[in-house]
């Protein structure tokens, strides 16, 4: 898995090769200049032979060629850190972009099925921790490969006896080193997974606050973050306590090798093979030689975090993808706006069956209400009706083309859509009003705004149609977010239109001026209307009642009152109290 992940980090380096080249460059000679200095503080020693016995003009020579070495690994490690912070930081931009891209791609079955908070945690936090492990990873990886062979290379030309010993230990550090890395993987991606878990819980109590406030819920929402996090607390612990051994474990082997070269290095200088300035390089070499494992072991809990947060990142981009449009689909920009459904089945899950035969006819200009109990399937409907969702049989069709034959963004621009959940981002009032027509002139978005009435509010806002709006709206009310996505349809001005109880949050004068509107807004357009309130529907032309699925009544308001079935029954129990 863990290779796979490797693979797939490295295929987004490609566009940077240059940059991984000039790094690979710069470790190399940063790593060669500073392999140099101990070979001439070595010589330097040398040449101190005893007291009074000092070639001072030989130390002074060595010691300007020591300088310019340490001067020469200073710039190269420089530019090390510069081409490993490009590579690093443009990958995670690609990826980051891929990502945001797939969330776009992916049908809304995925996005409704999976927690905002958690998706949120891999676009951004994951994201970060690739950044921080590929920096550390590459950096490690350059700099502890040339300075293992360069300082083989380096001992090897002066002593190839002590140069065994040391290789003859290094296997074990390796052991220590990936035995630990191994074991630790496993807590890393479980923390991983808890602190997704968190977030996607934290986003949505932080959304959801004045429901809770309202149901002092605030008790056992903080028990069970208290759960969630202590979970987390107990994945962190250990995760963070299996790579706390590896530097200690990688030292101590890396001090019994200090301890083997300098045992082995005095008794060979007793004997006369090695000098003292050797024995020094040696030593010095020792540590060189050891400093790469402690690095890689040292940044480990980067690495492991990096692995487990790219198979989280990774997981979003291997998500099926939204069923691409047929290449030969049709491009509507215009409709009559008959509007056919023809045993229509569709369910959210397998085991719950929903819309089941589902059949329906509507004219162009035709208005059709949609009403029932909560989960008949009303706004299922208009999910299918939008392409949302695609059914599981049975076909939809527009002007008698199936809707599988038409590109998704055109037909969902054949319909203006008002939900009663309204969505406005941090914009002015004004872009958000042309968010559907961004090209559209100001006196069109004022004229959308007059005919919502949502004008005269907008004028009392401190900046008129260029007060910003704080994110969602949180700066006016419900009602006049609700004035304003309607101004957003009525701005586009499409062929049919969706109204899923789009005056709920509005007072009853203005649903009355609104009503008005819509109803010069759906004369010529099919309409298909949405509602709990059954006194918002009457104009209807058709009204279908819903139930379990199926459409069970279907007639104008007074037809099914006459029939005294189920639509009668929900229409009386609605007026029956302000009646008596």
């Amino acid at each position: 898995m863990k290779k796979n992940v490797l693979q797939r980090l490295l295929i987004y380096t490609r566009p940077y090769r240059g940059y991984l080249v000039g790094a690979l460059v710069s470790a190399v000679l940063s790593i060669a200049f500073t392999l140099w200095g101990p070979v001439l503080v070595g010589d330097a020693i040398d040449l101190i032979l005893g007291p009074g016995n000092v070639q001072y003009a030989g130390i002074l020579r060595i010691l300007l060629v020591l300088c310019a070495t340490i001067l020469a690994g200073a710039v190269f490690q420089w530019l090390l850190s510069l081409c490993t912070n490009v590579v690093s930081y443009r990958t995670v931009r690609d990826i980051r972009r891929d990502a945001f891209d797939k969330l776009n791609e992916v049908p809304l079955k995925y996005i409704d099925g999976t927690p905002h908070g958690d998706l949120m945690n891999r676009v951004i936090n994951d994201i970060d921790f690739i950044a921080d492990g590929l920096l550390q990873g590459i950096t490690q990886l350059f700099t502890g490969v040339v300075t293992i062979l360069g300082t083989l290379l380096f001992m090897l030309s002066v002593n190839p006896l002590i140069t065994l010993v040391v290789v003859l230990v290094t296997p074990l550090s390796l052991f220590v080193a990936s035995f630990i890395a191994r074991h630790s993987h496993e807590m890393f991606r479980s923390q991983s997974k808890t602190q997704g878990e968190l977030g996607g819980y934290i986003e949505e109590m932080l959304g959801n606050q004045k429901v809770v406030k309202t149901f002092s819920h605030e008790e056992e929402n903080q028990e069970e973050f208290a759960a969630i996090n202590d979970r987390l607390y107990v994945c962190g612990q250990k995760a963070q306590f299996y790579s706390s051994l590896s530097n200690p474990s990688t030292r101590f082997v890396n001090g019994i090798v200090y301890a083997a070269v300098g045992v082995i290095g005095a008794i060979s200088a007793i004997y006369g093979r090695i000098s003292v300035g050797q024995l020094s390089c040696f030593l010095t070499y020792a540590n060189q030689y050891t400093k790469p494992f402690n690095e890689v072991t040292g940044v480990i809990t980067q690495l492991q975090t990096a692995f487990a947060s790219a198979q989280r990142v990774f997981a979003v981009l291997d998500a099926q993808s939204e069923q691409p449009d047929a290449p030969d689909a049709l491009e509507l920009h215009d409709c009559e706006g008959a509007v056919d459904l023809e045993d229509v089945h569709f369910s959210y899950t397998p085991d719950r069956k929903l819309i089941q035969g589902f059949n329906l006819h509507a004219k162009p200009g035709q208005r059709i209400a949609i009403v029932g109990p909560t989960g008949c399937g009303k706004t299922t409907m208009i999910n299918l009706l939008m392409r949302f969702y695609d059914t599981d049989s049975g076909v939809i069709r527009v002007d008698g083309n199936p809707v599988s034959a038409i590109t998704r963004d055109s037909l969902r621009r054949l319909y203006g859509m008002v939900l009663q959940d309204t969505w406005l981002y941090s914009a002015t009032v004004k872009e958000n009003i042309a968010y559907g027509k961004p090209d559209a002139a100001m006196e069109e978005i004022v004229a959308a705004a007059k005919a919502a009435h949502a004008h005269s509010f907008i004028k009392r806002l401190p900046q008129g149609y260029d007060t910003v709006i704080s994110e969602n709206g949180g700066n006016i009310s419900q009602g006049q977010k609700q004035l304003l996505c309607i101004a957003r349809v009525m701005l586009v001005d499409p062929p049919m239109l969706i109204l899923d109880e789009a005056t709920s949050n509005i007072d009853t004068r203005t649903e009355i001026r609104i009503q008005k509107a819509f109803q010069k807004m759906m004369k010529g357009r099919t309409s298909f209307i949405v509602a709990h309130r059954l006194s918002t529907i009457r104009e209807a032309d058709t009204i279908l009642v819903m139930k379990d699925g199926n459409i069970i009544e279907q007639g104008s308001h007074e037809e099914l009152l006459q029939r005294g079935g189920f639509y009668s029954e929900l229409y009386n129990s609605q007026f029956a109290s302000s009646e008596g």
